[in-house]
């Protein structure tokens, strides 16, 4: 895992950066994610290279300090790229975080960017993130998240985007909250890249179509 002091001083970055944010995307799920992408590292035999859990673990806390969703100076895009500096590490290093940062997002997947060839580190990285977004905790994360936006929870004249750009799927201004599920959170299942991942995926996809059946038959009055 990464040095001590610098994981402390970016679990402080990632609480004070991370303040203001509702809870979908606070310290605690930079936390969960972090926990999840060492458990896959270990899962898929990184283990043994520090190198790779430091850079697992560095990426995972990192992951969404200057998310566009909650960016409020541009300034902010650099906060990540300004701590590694300061706290040393040299710049192969972080390059591989950064670069692990950028590329991961749902976004950069719809535009092709991660279509190919990854590190193993992106993919436990990238998987966590994932793994966080579905399930239980996804569907709190998605409701929490919309309702902040005051986004519509449910309406069936409203369907679910398809064959989405990138531009498009940024932009959610019209779409309901329940629509996120079709637009995003059914696919990622298929779209892990780590056996450790993709396993833990199947329980989580599951449950998540097990809450939209049952929430369709209550929006309905069948249930």
């Amino acid at each position: 895992m990464a040095k001590i002091e610098t994981v402390r001083n970016a679990e402080r970055l990632v609480e004070v950066m991370m303040k203001g944010n509702d809870a979908s995307h606070d310290a605690a799920h930079a936390f969960r994610v972090r926990d999840l992408a060492l458990s896959l590292a270990h899962e898929e035999g990184l283990s043994s290279s520090p190198l790779s859990l430091q850079i697992v673990e560095l990426a995972a806390l990192l992951h969404d300090i200057g998310d566009y969703k909650y960016l409020k100076n541009p300034s902010e895009e650099k906060i990540v790229e300004e701590f590694l500096e300061k706290e040393g590490l040299d710049t192969d290093k972080s390059s591989k975080i950064l670069a692990i940062i950028k590329n991961m997002g749902f976004k950069e997947e719809i535009n092709g960017v991660t279509n190919g060839s990854y590190t193993p580190e992106f993919g436990v990285v990238q998987d966590a993130d994932r793994l966080d977004a579905i399930g239980a905790i996804g569907i709190a994360r998605c409701f929490t998240f919309g309702g902040s936006r005051n986004r519509v929870l449910h309406d069936p004249n409203i369907q679910p985007r398809s064959d989405l750009s990138k531009d498009q799927y940024m932009n959610k201004d019209e779409q309901t909250t329940v629509n996120h599920f079709h637009e995003k959170l059914l696919k990622l299942k298929d779209l892990m890249k780590t056996k450790a991942g993709k396993a833990r995926a199947e329980k989580r996809h599951k449950f998540m179509e097990e809450f939209l059946k049952e929430f369709y038959l209550e929006w309905s009055g069948k249930a």
